[in-house]
């Protein structure tokens, strides 16, 4: 038996398949059909209880490819029916035994469609999981630690790269990578596309990047709210300006700030591979993979910040441009891991602008 408390005092219960072990975290959810690997070893998740809505997860099990980080951040995995005979040629292990591996508290056979209405009518919350039973008094004392856990505001130097590396050496295009919790599928897709990527832990200084020689910085996706990001909006401020930057989702989200907008939690986020956005300068619309419990206030943007692209489901803004600072950044994951490919295109698009700057600067 295994038990999930929410802040709110509701009790579920459930069965253990992965590590044995009790975790504190914010509990969300995710609305994508596959792509459970990737969400799971996405670094945005530090800190936080993901609820799969699909119902059955686990049938393809595990393979060797569809890693986004080395080591799993999230604190517990929370599904319906966990599929104990995976199927599929590039199987290596099943869910369980990766969660096992990774000590990731894993539970199924809880109601995860009463639990994301929960989530939905209520907003995140605080979470307690463990992988055994409890009695009555320690509901009791979990049901009140769970109300006072904090998460930790500097969960991003506990997913970042603790060294910097280059990925995609001798490509044309030199680009500075600040990675705050960065998917691989990002780097993969910077690299594919003809970028020499150099990766820098999220407490590089300005001075480091600016003596570089890079044609353009980039910030990834990473966890946690960023107005804690205290000494990361130091840095972007310091880099402003004085090389083009392109960002996306923390990275967004940290650019926003610099450039003089606000940001707000969401009552539930944006988590899956079906959100539907719209180009506000083509009116072309594509479906989204998104992760991020903040957004941007639209009406905070100040007179420089041109909004690109706004969500279909809520209106809330997810790209914009200073054309003046060359700076573009978007709020969901062009990369796509898991999710459509819709987007990718923005990936072309910043190459190209990339290449632009390069001349320019020549």
């Amino acid at each position: 038996m295994a038990t999930l408390i929410l802040e709110d005092s509701t009790v579920m219960y459930g069965r253990s398949f992965g590590a044995q072990g009790d975790v504190f975290g914010e509990i969300v959810f995710n609305t994508s059909m596959a792509g459970y690997q990737e969400i799971i070893t996405d670094p945005s998740y530090a800190n936080q209880i993901i609820v799969m809505t699909y119902p059955e997860i686990g049938n393809y099990g595990i393979n060797n490819d569809d890693f986004e980080s080395l080591n799993p951040a999230l604190k517990a995995f929370v599904v319906k029916e966990y599929c104990k005979n995976e199927s599929h040629y590039k199987s290596e292990k099943t869910l369980g035994e990766y969660l096992k591996e990774k000590n990731v508290v894993g539970i199924e056979g809880t109601d995860t469609r009463t639990l994301t209405k929960k989530i939905r009518e209520a907003g995140t919350m605080n979470c307690f999981v463990t992988s055994r039973d409890l009695s009555e008094d320690e509901i009791k004392q979990k049901i009140e630690e769970t109300k006072n856990y904090k998460p930790d505001p500097d969960v991003v130097f506990s997913v970042t790269t603790k060294e910097a590396y280059t990925k995609g050496e001798g490509n044309p295009i030199k680009l500075a990578f600040i990675d705050y919790g960065a998917k691989y599928g990002i780097v993969k897709s910077l690299v594919k596309r003809g970028c020499e990527v150099k990766v820098y832990p999220a407490n590089v200084n300005a001075q480091s990047i600016l003596e570089g020689d890079f044609d353009a910085v980039f910030l990834s996706n990473g966890p946690g709210d960023p107005k804690d990001c205290i000494s990361e909006i130091e840095t972007i401020k310091n880099l402003t300006g004085k090389l083009p930057i392109f960002g996306i989702c923390l990275g967004y989200q940290l650019l926003a700030i610099v450039s003089g907008a606000k940001t707000y939690k969401l009552k539930y986020g944006h988590r899956g591979g079906n959100h539907p956005v719209i180009n506000l300068e083509t009116n072309k619309v594509m479906m989204s993979s998104q992760n991020h419990g903040y957004a941007v206030d639209i009406e905070s943007l100040s007179e420089l910040m041109t909004p690109t692209y706004k969500n279909l489901n809520d209106n809330t803004l997810e790209g914009f441009k200073i054309d003046s600072l060359k700076i573009h950044a978007v709020q969901f994951h062009p990369e796509a891991a898991p999710g459509p490919d819709d987007a990718a295109v923005i990936f072309d698009e910043w190459i190209e602008l990339m290449k632009k700057y390069q001349k320019v600067r020549a």
